[in-house]
């Protein structure tokens, strides 16, 4: 009984190993070198002024030789009297070639020309004029999105543009100018496949993570709801939003929430499942801790209540902390009727959970069954028992009540 206790602790309990062995094979220091420095980013990968070592920089890290979606677009800015050589960084199929067409080649390579024209009318000594810069020049009258951030480290114009931006680099600047011009096609809005209900909200978490962030927004409207954005996993860098209410939520919930996303240190992330079961109490626990929902007023229904909700880009599932036992016994459904009635619901539904799990077990192991309630299943009860007595005679002294 004891080496099957101890197997099936080995194959389903997970325990840490006491020694671990740090010795490497040989010829292999410069390998091992070599990926812990593709997977570390180094700091000194900073915006070149000079425009060819960003494009070589880009082409190198982005693989643009082999993938064919990668798209490097090249053209001149007019300003002063000068034309300065530029490109954008896109890749096709996320980005919206229409708005980059329209709203950021047409006003860089156009309106630049137009600018030039009027200013040289207007003011003839405009190139001795200390106050213009190129910079601030873009910045201010040719880049007219509204979501434009100004970046000098790769790293972060690297991830922008895997997420669907763009980046402008100029030459003689040593910033790139990242612009959001997010085009891919996205799942709309549907209703809930799973958690249905009669008269609460028809509609359910998508994949994209700005359009759930948006539903939120939408159904609280106060400033005081807090959307915090972090990226977990070191090579997937998978987007992951923090939600709650800044006066009602507690402090102490929050910064354990943002310390165990924060410090998780794994390759990839691609559901909130996954994120799950990283950041719960307890990983040996089968029953579940955290609560996990597809509609929106439910998850909002607990942000307001002072839980955090925490949302995966690529996962139309919210997760919901911290959960307990009452929250799983509860149905969507319970918020839109009197207290009394869902109250009465909740009750049953415990008293249905207790005899769901227990009323099995207390029939099979009761010995004084009546033969004339159930004659047939005393008959199966019977035979039953005579074949584990046959397994348990190989097995060694086994409690049939224990066993099931």
């Amino acid at each position: 009984m004891k080496s099957m206790k101890d197997f099936l602790r080995k194959l389903f309990l997970y325990e840490e190993p006491n020694s671990y062995s740090f010795i490497l094979p040989e010829n292999s220091d410069k390998k091992a070198l070599i990926e812990l420095e593709e997977l570390t980013p180094d700091s000194s990968n900073l915006v070149s002024k000079m425009l060819k070592e960003n494009i070589d920089f880009l082409t190198v890290k982005l693989n643009a030789l082999v993938s064919s979606d990668i798209i490097f677009r090249n053209f001149t800015i007019s300003y002063c009297g000068r034309s300065y050589n530029a490109f954008l960084v896109g890749i096709d199929g996320m980005v919206d070639s229409d708005m980059i067409n329209n709203f950021l080649l047409k006003p860089l390579m156009i309106s630049s020309r137009m600018l030039k024209k009027s200013s040289k009318i207007l003011n003839p000594n405009i190139k001795t004029n200390p106050k213009l810069n190129l910079e601030d020049y873009l910045f201010d009258k040719l880049i007219p999105q509204t979501n434009t951030k100004k970046e000098k480290q790769f790293e972060s114009i690297i991830s922008s543009v895997n997420s669907g931006d763009c980046a402008l680099f100029v030459d003689t600047l040593d910033i790139a100018f990242v612009i959001d011009v997010k085009g891919y096609k996205s799942r709309d809005i549907s209703s809930p496949n799973n958690e249905i209900v009669v008269r609460g909200s028809q509609e359910a978490f998508v994949e994209k993570l700005r359009i759930n962030t948006s539903i939120l927004r939408r159904l609280i409207n106060n400033e005081n709801l807090i959307i915090e954005n972090t990226s977990v996993g070191k090579i997937s860098k998978t987007s992951v939003a923090i939600c709650y209410m800044k006066n009602i939520a507690n402090e102490d919930l929050i910064n354990e929430v943002k310390y165990r996303i924060n410090n998780l240190a794994i390759d990839y992330i691609v559901s909130s499942g996954q994120l799950e079961q990283l950041i719960q109490d307890n990983s040996r626990i089968i029953f579940p801790q955290l609560i996990a929902t597809e509609r929106p007023d439910k998850a909002v229904h607990h942000i307001l209540e002072g839980r955090v909700v925490v949302l995966v880009n690529g996962s139309p599932y919210s997760l919901i902390m911290p959960g307990v036992f009452v929250d799983f016994l509860s149905s969507p459904e319970d918020i839109n009727l009197k207290h009394q009635y869902a109250n009465l619901l909740k009750f049953i539904r415990i008293i249905a959970a207790f005899f769901t799990s227990l009323l099995p077990r207390l029939i099979c192991c009761n010995n004084k069954l009546s033969y004339r309630i159930n004659p047939y299943g005393i008959t199966v009860y019977n035979g039953f028992c005579k074949e584990f007595s046959t397994i348990s005679n190989h097995c060694g002294n086994i409690n049939y009540g224990d066993f099931i």
